[in-house]
């Protein structure tokens, strides 16, 4: 493979790593700053020269985890720590990495584009977790991005909605997502890669993306596959997609915390102007009772439907699935726990299973029970994504060689689907789909 590659917009240089050629920070839309933040991704345009991808991108302006939060604080020593792994913060963020084999395949290779989680407030693409090193050594190009997050990706307000001319507003992370997917199969192929089999993947929030675009027109046909990690929502309303009025009733007490009184003079806000007034939304929000509100909504464009009612329907990409959860979102009894049979997230993913095993492409269950070692924490939320990524050895806790074979099987089993469809790894049992007749849940333990 070469490391100069030829793009649609210009040249891009990677750099060489042992089994691979990582591309850094190729940007797959114009910066979305001034007149252009809360509108829709605008394509780049064409450059002179050669683009050096050699340094990831700057996450979108978030809140890092902070030590003395109750939930959120755990994930600091585990996934922010390390500094050299934590970027600069700008609104300018819109770029994806891929990695790539160093090896030249003489077949197209499979692709697995990766969704970040963090509730569509926070996290990057390229976090400490992620790498696609083991991935290049299965065969498969990854490819992970970098979209816009919490009031830059999800405002909804009158004023936006007014502006467009759709008179939509909200919703730019997952158009983000969207503009990412589809310059990947622009230029995959350029890369070495199959533009016909684009896995979508993601955990948590990049999970319930990963939902949203299969449940969206706007993607037509491009996934291949798809894998959803610990957030999916079938009957239950676990991903919460407001309609648009009531995301613009939410934008509007985010709005009055700005003193902004046009959308001139919104768009003209510094960074910090922002953040001292979410920090007033975040408390007005609390006293209202209400959690995590600047999230996708139904607008009627990306989403027609809530994505409930899309599976009820039946109306997703008719494609391969997988999909799990970890203990941590299990019951919280031991004998509910070993029954693996309670909590929501496993009852919304048995509800897609059982959906799809109508349809001739069936799908496959797993739940993650493996107790990470170093604390207490047992197979806690987002736990799962060192061993899937094969990013082990930048762990801070006291891996082993039985973490090390149980991340060799799951690598195997995630870059295997991506290739066929099929999750397999020889030398162990068969994953079986899960059916209404073979209720079958791979355990990784």
């Amino acid at each position: 493979m070469e490391r100069q590659v030829k793009t649609d917009k210009g040249i891009v240089e990677g750099v060489l790593r042992d089994e691979c050629i990582v591309f850094k920070g190729i940007p797959y839309a114009k910066p979305p700053i001034g007149e252009l933040r809360w509108k829709a991704p605008q394509e780049m345009d064409e450059w002179e020269g050669v683009y050096h991808a050699d340094t990831f991108p700057s996450m979108c302006f978030q809140n890092l985890p902070k030590a003395d939060d109750p939930y959120t604080g755990r994930f600091l020593k585990e996934f922010y720590s390390a500094q050299e792994y934590l970027p600069e913060m700008s609104e300018d963020c819109l770029y994806l990495n891929i990695w790539v084999p160093k090896e030249k395949s003489e077949e197209l290779l499979s692709v697995a584009f990766w969704i970040h989680g963090g509730g569509f407030g926070g996290g990057f693409s390229s976090e400490i977790e992620f790498d696609g090193e083991e991935y290049c050594k299965k065969g498969v190009i990854l490819v992970t991005i970098n979209y816009r997050l919490n009031i830059y990706g999800f405002l909804a307000h009158p004023w936006l909605s007014e502006e467009n001319e759709k008179g939509i507003s909200g919703n730019y992370g997952i158009l983000d997502q969207i503009a990412a997917l589809k310059w990947v199969e622009r230029n995959i192929e350029k890369f070495g890669g199959d533009k016909n089999n684009i896995t979508v993947f993601g955990q948590s929030a990049g999970s319930m993306s990963t939902q949203i675009l299969i449940s969206s027109k706007l993607t037509e046909n491009i996934p291949a596959k798809a894998i959803m990690q610990s957030g999916m929502t079938c009957a239950d309303s676990l991903l919460y997609t407001p309609t648009m009025k009531e995301e613009e009733e939410i934008g509007e007490i985010f709005v009055r915390e700005t003193g902004a009184k046009n959308l001139e003079e919104l768009r003209k806000l510094s960074p910090e102007r922002i953040k001292e007034a979410r920090q007033r939304f975040d408390l007005e929000c609390q006293k209202m009772g209400k959690g995590i509100v600047v999230v996708p909504c139904v607008d009627g464009y990306v989403l027609e439907k809530t994505v409930g009612e899309v599976w009820k329907t039946g109306k997703m990409k008719n494609i391969p699935y997988m999909c799990g959860v970890v203990t941590d979102e299990l019951g919280s009894t031991k004998e509910e726990i070993e029954e693996k049979r309670t909590g929501r997230l496993m009852e919304e993913c048995k509800r897609w299973c059982m959906k799809r095993s109508e349809a001739d492409k069936p799908a496959y269950l797993y739940y993650f029970s493996h107790e990470l070692p170093g604390d207490d924490w047992g197979a806690f939320h987002t736990g799962e994504v060192w061993y899937m990524f094969g990013t082990l050895h930048r762990c801070w806790r006291p891996m082993t060689e039985e973490d090390q074979k149980l991340s060799d099987e799951m690598v195997t089993y995630w870059t295997n689907f991506m290739k066929t469809g099929v999750p397999e790894c020889k030398g162990t049992q068969e994953w079986k789909a899960y059916t209404k007749e073979n209720r079958y849940i791979k355990e990784f333990h």
